[in-house]
């Protein structure tokens, strides 16, 4: 019991148990399972996002487009939609994804080939592709009864009890969960961003790597595009502005080093739920919007304490191995 309480996992997931219970307290309703069930889908657009970042991030670099690639994409679907209605919904999905890739690869390629800092790249991508927004839609909405039905109804259906939004994020996670644990391109995220040079000595393109993990999180972005979309039925220029932070933020709770080499999908999973229920609990409990931000950068500025204090430990155990060989 002790080994597994050593694990980032586990006391994230403890966390995450012990902080339903309070919530339960004051609101016992919470821990029933349609609660708990509405709870994991407002939150399963931030798992597939956080899930894309992560495999940026273990390379060592960060992506700050994300958002904006969900709201071009969801964006670009709407409008399909708006104009040829009886376009099969799984195939405007298939456009979102594939778009959100495109623009995934340009900023993997802009890394690769320009050499440029990730944080520069994005930086400028996020704002051009909102630029691209406001451009195509002509800083106009699309609103709900301007898109079909069938547009809107596919997050909202449920398939065994389970909304297929729920499902939509559950079957990224198994996806994911194989990429990184069981691919040799899952094996290269984590080389490139654990020792880059000693990558390099194995044969892996760190280049290549990067670029591909930036394409695998704008697919995932085009997604949750869609499915941000649908579900709320509404799409503007503005769409998640700012909620790259919280893709961010899910990540490093979840125990991803930005520092890059150190993470996994449960981690982030994790992360991304503890961020969901903080979110979904303050507001009924009648904490005041400024305090939520508080508490949530808090949390965010503790999670990256701990991380770098786990790092440091992991580090003095390799230089007395050293000693003790020496």
């Amino acid at each position: 019991m002790k080994h597994l309480l050593k694990h980032r996992e586990f006391q994230l997931l403890f966390a995450i148990v012990a902080l339903t219970l309070l919530i339960a307290i004051r609101f016992p309703v919470f821990i029933e399972p349609s609660s708990l069930g509405n709870v994991y889908s407002d939150t399963s657009i931030l798992i597939i996002l956080a899930l894309g970042q992560m495999v940026v991030i273990l390379t060592k670099c960060v992506d700050l487009s994300t958002a904006a690639t969900l709201a071009l994409c969801g964006m670009v679907a709407a409008m399909l939609n708006n104009l040829y209605p009886d376009v099969p919904v799984l195939l405007l999905v298939l456009v979102a994804i594939g778009l959100g890739a495109v623009l995934g690869a340009i900023n993997g390629l802009l890394v690769w080939k320009l050499d440029m800092p990730p944080i520069v790249v994005t930086l400028g991508t996020m704002t051009v592709y909102r630029g691209i927004i406001f451009v195509l839609s002509n800083g106009k909405w699309i609103n709900a009864h301007e898109m079909s039905d069938a547009f809107k109804a596919l997050p909202r259906d449920h398939f065994l009890g389970i909304s297929l939004l729920s499902w939509s994020s559950i079957v990224v996670i198994v996806l994911m969960a194989v990429v990184v644990g069981r691919t040799a391109l899952g094996r290269s995220f984590f080389a490139v961003g654990g020792n880059t040079n000693a990558a390099v000595y194995a044969g892996i393109n760190p280049g290549r790597s990067r670029f591909l993990a930036f394409t695998i999180s704008g697919a995932l972005s085009g997604l949750a595009g869609y499915l941000w979309i649908s579900r709320y039925a509404v799409a503007y220029v503005d769409i998640a502005l700012g909620f790259e932070l919280d893709v961010v933020a899910a990540c490093v709770i979840g125990g991803v080093s930005i520092a890059g080499g150190i993470g996994s999908v449960p981690g982030a999973v994790l992360g991304a739920l503890f961020l969901g229920i903080i979110k979904n609990a303050l507001p009924v409990i009648n904490v005041s919007p400024f305090w939520q931000l508080a508490i949530s950068g808090t949390v965010i500025i503790i999670a990256v304490a701990f991380n770098a204090r786990a790092e440091r430990k992991k580090g003095r155990v390799i230089l007395r191995k050293a000693e003790v060989r020496a």
